[in-house]
């Protein structure tokens, strides 16, 4: 694999994105500064440059933006769901326009190469699209009672105010993903991105602005201490609704944390992927399934390929074949052509990964590939595979969140989902075989809320995203993406025939 180029990163076209790119908080359609001066630094996992000093929120902020939320939900919730469509609408085709201003910034300051990053504006700019076309297909219902002597009236409403946490791997989709269907459903936002990644949540919140979103119905917290922005908010009765996505360790704390009153939650955490290759699978086309699964967004990703269970027959082939393939791969600053490693997130990002390698090594996995940390500046860590790690090593348990492909064998169906199975998480599982009847089988005996049969990659806007067991609960996306911000209201009408002749 080639090695970083340490390259200087500062061109005048990202000098000047960046100075245009907010970086106070968005209260009540305002831009300011926090409430104490404070600010935090952005910096650039290829170089460790600052890139931005961005407003540090605190409590009196967080609550501030909660006041703006609370008063525009009334009028935001009466607004027509035209209204809110075209907003939506507007806001799609600018981030489109503006793709590779997303792109920079996303490359700048997550690290993901450019060309995944476009690919991410593309994917993010969709759930816009999409849900600004489901705001105008909220519906209810009216029906006759089993008995005929009363009537049944279903309808929908906004949940109300609304914190969205996003995490900093998709810093444009996962704010998206969850702004969309918000605000088509009527509702306002709150919202705190990650530390690591603030700037493109700021840039698509003047996008939204700017496509006529009223003041207050979305408001932007970063910071940098985030139980200063989360922990009034979840106390607050005023507020309705919590999404998060992130780990399950934080998941579970602010789970613990909506209950005190008993606010819905779309919560969607982490992932340990097991990615199967049955003896009959298409051995090319799970390897290039690999190479998605496992290498999209630096292998940063919940729904990255963590477990790769390889039937004894076809091991050896796929094995060789994937080697190939990520001996071939860039390493190198996001920006730079034809890069398709970029550097992870931050220090203890790239620790935790080599630790898991070094883990797995010292239970009897064999390098074929990477495995060592390179000099120079920034957080890169080589695409790697391994093979054969013993069962206690802990890249079997653990999400490598990392470039890192570990390989083991299994040798029938029930073995393999077994051994898929044996996780506490569920999010998302991949299969390659070539019987519909095995794929129909696993789909019903994988306990995964997602299945990529034969495709290494299920994102997509139109379908639901969110796992099960400790990945989650909820929808993201989809038909039922909107579902999670409407409250259902059922009204018992008496029969309209009484006493009529």
């Amino acid at each position: 694999m080639s090695a970083p180029h340490d390259t200087a990163r500062a061109t005048p076209r990202t000098a000047d994105l960046l100075r245009t790119v907010p970086t106070g908080l968005l209260v009540d359609g305002t831009w300011r500064p926090a409430s104490g001066g404070d600010t935090f630094p952005v910096t650039d996992p290829a170089t460790g440059e600052l890139l931005a000093d961005v407003a540090d929120a605190t409590p009196d902020d967080a609550l501030a933006a909660l006041d703006a939320a609370h008063r525009a939900q009334r009028d935001w919730a009466r607004a027509a769901p035209r209204a809110r469509s075209e907003i939506l609408m507007t806001a799609f085709r600018a981030v489109v326009e503006r793709a590779d201003d997303f792109a920079t910034l996303m490359t700048l300051e997550m690290g993901k190469p450019f060309a995944e990053a476009k690919g991410e504006v593309t994917y993010g700019a969709e759930f816009l699209r999409w849900f600004a076309e489901e705001a105008v297909r909220v519906t209810g219902r009216y029906n006759t009672a089993t008995d005929a002597g009363s009537r049944i009236l279903v309808l929908t409403r906004p949940v109300g105010p609304t914190l969205l946490v996003t995490p900093w791997n998709f810093p444009l989709a996962m704010a998206t993903r969850k702004i969309g269907p918000a605000l088509a459903a009527g509702c306002t936002v709150v919202l705190k991105p990650a530390q690591l990644t603030p700037l493109t949540a700021l840039l698509l919140a003047e996008v939204l602005q700017d496509a006529g979103l009223p003041p207050g119905v979305l408001n932007v917290l970063p910071t940098s201490r985030a139980s200063d922005a989360t922990g009034p908010l979840l106390a607050d009765p005023r507020l309705r609704k919590l999404s998060f996505t992130g780990s399950t360790p934080v998941g579970r704390t602010l789970l613990a944390a909506a209950s005190e009153h008993v606010l819905r939650t779309s919560m969607e955490l982490g992932g340990n992927a097991p990615f199967l290759v049955f003896a009959d699978a298409d051995v090319p086309a799970a390897v290039d399934g690999a190479m998605s699964a496992k290498f999209r967004n630096i292998g940063e990703a919940c729904t990255a390929g963590n477990r790769f269970l390889v039937h004894a027959d076809v091991a050896e082939e796929f094995t060789e074949r994937l080697v190939e393939r990520v001996r071939a791969l860039r390493m190198g600053p996001g920006l730079e052509p034809d890069v398709q490693v970029g550097p992870l997130i931050e220090a203890k990002a790239r620790d935790k990964v080599a630790g898991l390698v070094e883990d797995a090594v010292a239970h009897g996995a064999r390098l074929l590939v990477g495995g060592e940390v390179p000099d120079g500046r920034g957080w890169f860590y080589p695409a790697t595979v391994l093979t054969g790690a013993g069962e206690e090593a802990r890249i079997h348990r653990e999400e490598i969140f990392g470039p890192v492909v570990s390989i083991t064998t299994f040798t029938d169906e029930a073995e393999a989902v077994a051994r898929a199975n044996d996780t506490e998480y569920g999010l998302v599982a991949y299969a390659y075989t070539r019987d519909l009847d095995r794929g129909l089988r696993l789909a019903e005996e994988l306990e995964f809320g997602m299945l990529g049969l034969n495709s290494g990659v299920v994102s997509n806007p139109a379908a639901p995203f969110g796992g099960v067991k400790e990945s989650g609960v909820g929808r993201e996306g989809g038909l039922e993406g909107i579902k999670e911000y409407l409250e259902t209201t059922y009204v018992g009408i008496a029969d309209p025939y009484r006493g009529a002749s």
